[in-house]
């Protein structure tokens, strides 16, 4: 097993530098009030706050209206269907699971009363001696014409530890007290999806940025300074910032290793490149300017994704690497991820979620459940879990399911239909594509998650999709630790790993003492650094600045880069292999 550091070198807040001059970012209310009121000079100007639903509305209202004295304040939240009303209009993609909706085509101003919509819009024209502020999500389509637009922005994950906290509720909904479950489904399907349809058109005609992740401290940048920051990330490679979350299965090892508060039971989860839901840094000096990191994929996608890439998923991130840590926690839950057909007819998803098990590290009895045993009464299993499920006897399930053991750097196969999960004392990078949340859990080894309730079981959905002829010849065959050399050189190898042929992700392993050579070959890279102190990514033709990323940290390498090379960091060659796992889009079939 790792010798865990005494002091972790994982960079837990890592930026793209955008800017030497800390002054292009300017901090606190008072001095966005004045950057805002020296560029809305004009008399009657409009200045429009265009706001990602979960910006903290009343802290940003009270501010900037007592910074800007505004003559008239138009609030788009006024154009929107009485919450009964929005409710009957959005039930059929929430449906009545408590985790699973569908996916829609809603835009910000289906949301709204139309008539309500057109009074504000007139507010917005009339003729007015002084300012007028128009803030809140659809601001911008209110006022399409205003003097200043302001896009006010935060993380996904900061948007979650807000509904936790019961600070926020849903767009148009009066539910700050619902579950932080809930609140998270509706707007995964509801309130993200309709903002992200606007931001895409508003990126490139933005005036100001305003970074609203903290609480009371806000930053702002112009839209200029912003587009360039966008434009650097996705020419060069670049992290995300992780986030960490506990789990009733979670271990100890990235508690240890990454220097993780202790506050926290464990660490089940470790999200370091979803960027959906990541954060980017901007740094400007000394200054840290914090966005979503899905917006450099909303604004330069063929440059950060890649052309085929891009044509299939238009302006999603389809690879996730996260960690799942079992180091003296549990297993996960069994589970089965939907077929393609599947996911389709029933949630509106034109992919699945495919993935792999990389074993990062890894205890003495440590496993994988990975497909069916041969020969098993499939009526019986199904039975045996609805029993469990009901809160009968314990599902055996070894009984029905292979138990493999799991040794560092093994790689696990997982297409979508095949019945998996992790085993306890392991520490796994998930490799997968990113489908969003569509996970069928069949046994939870009866055990409560860290709120005291059950977590939600969907035998239905899971039996539905199990490829019930995965069994332990075939898993063993095309999922265990396939791997095919494919070149070397001096100081390098090359290693298909996987993924399965069912599978649009390409994964192959260089081990390396000196520089290997890589190509992104037209589509996104990424990579984790799976073995080695630390790791030096280079231009061959010096495109950018050597890039520095250290021990089990996952990295960008946008399609643009083309060529590029990993070696072990300075001082380091010689003292060992190194080797990176890197993931991509294949082209071809998956076209």
């Amino acid at each position: 097993m790792l010798a865990l550091a005494k002091h972790s070198r994982y960079d837990k807040r890592p930026r793209v530098d955008v800017d030497g001059d800390d002054r292009l970012s300017v901090r606190g209310w008072r001095e966005i009030g004045e950057r805002l009121r020296a560029a809305g000079t004009r008399p009657g100007a409009v200045i429009a706050v265009e706001c990602y639903p979960g910006v903290l509305l009343e802290e940003v209202e009270r501010a900037l209206a007592e910074q800007l004295r505004p003559a008239a304040l138009v609030r788009s939240g006024e154009a929107l269907r009485p919450p009964a009303e929005l409710e009957r209009m959005v039930r059929p993609f929430l449906t009545d699971d408590p985790v699973f909706g569908r996916m829609n085509e809603l835009e910000v101003e289906d949301l709204w009363e139309p008539s309500r919509a057109a009074e504000l819009r007139r507010q917005v024209s009339e003729e007015c001696r002084g300012l007028t502020l128009v803030i809140g999500t659809g601001a911008a389509l209110l006022a399409p014409h205003a003097d200043v637009l302001v896009y006010a922005d935060l993380a996904r994950w900061e948007i979650q530890q807000r509904q936790r906290r019961n600070e926020i509720g849903n767009l148009g909904a009066d539910n700050r007290s619902e579950t932080a479950g809930l609140q998270y489904k509706r707007a995964f399907f509801i309130d993200w999806r309709v903002a992200d349809r606007l931001k895409r058109n508003l990126l490139e005609r933005i005036d100001f940025l305003l970074d609203t992740n903290v609480l009371g401290h806000p930053q702002m940048i112009t839209g200029g300074d912003f587009r360039r920051g966008l434009e650097r990330a996705v020419r060069r490679p670049f992290r995300v910032v992780p986030f960490f979350d506990p789990g009733p299965w979670g271990g100890s090892w990235m508690k240890k290793r990454f220097d993780l508060p202790p506050d926290q039971p464990n660490y089940a989860w470790g999200f370091d490149c979803v960027p959906e839901e990541n954060s980017l840094l901007l740094g400007f000096g000394a200054r840290r300017v914090e966005i979503p990191a899905i917006d450099a994929v909303f604004y330069r996608p063929k440059d950060l994704l890649g052309e085929h890439v891009y044509r299939r998923f238009g302006g999603e991130f389809p690879i996730r690497f996260d960690f799942l840590d079992t180091m003296g926690g549990g297993n996960l839950s069994l589970q089965v991820h939907p077929l393609k057909e599947y996911i389709r007819s029933r949630f509106g998803m034109t992919y699945t979620q495919d993935e792999s098990y990389y074993l990062l590290d890894a205890g003495p009895d440590a496993c994988v459940y990975l497909g069916l045993e041969e020969g098993i009464d499939r009526a019986r299993m199904a039975a045996e879990l609805w029993r469990a499920q009901q809160g009968g006897e314990n599902f055996a399930a070894e009984r029905y399911v292979n138990r493999w053991p799991a040794r560092k750097h093994d790689h696990f196969l997982i297409p979508a239909g095949t019945i998996h999960c992790s085993g306890r004392n392991s520490v796994v990078l998930e490799i997968s594509a990113t489908p969003y949340i569509f996970t069928f859990k069949l046994w939870d080894w009866n055990r409560l998650g860290l709120d005291g309730r059950p977590r939600p079981i969907h035998l239905e959905h899971g039996l539905a999709n199990i490829q019930w002829d995965r069994t332990t010849a075939w898993v063993k065959q095309n999922l265990v630790s396939r791997i095919e050399p494919l070149g070397r050189g001096r100081g390098w190898q090359e290693e298909r790993t996987g993924l399965h042929e069912l599978e649009f992700i390409e994964t192959r392993r260089h081990w390396f003492t000196g520089p290997a050579p890589h190509e992104t070959g037209g589509s996104v890279n990424v990579l984790n650094l799976v073995e080695g102190e630390e790791a030096v990514v280079e231009s061959p033709e010096r495109a950018f600045e050597p890039f520095v990323v250290h021990y089990a940290e996952t990295f960008i390498v946008p399609a643009a880069v083309g060529r590029y090379t990993v070696r072990p960091g300075d001082g380091l060659a010689g003292k060992g292999e190194c080797a990176t796992i890197e993931a991509s889009v294949r082209k071809g079939r998956a076209d």
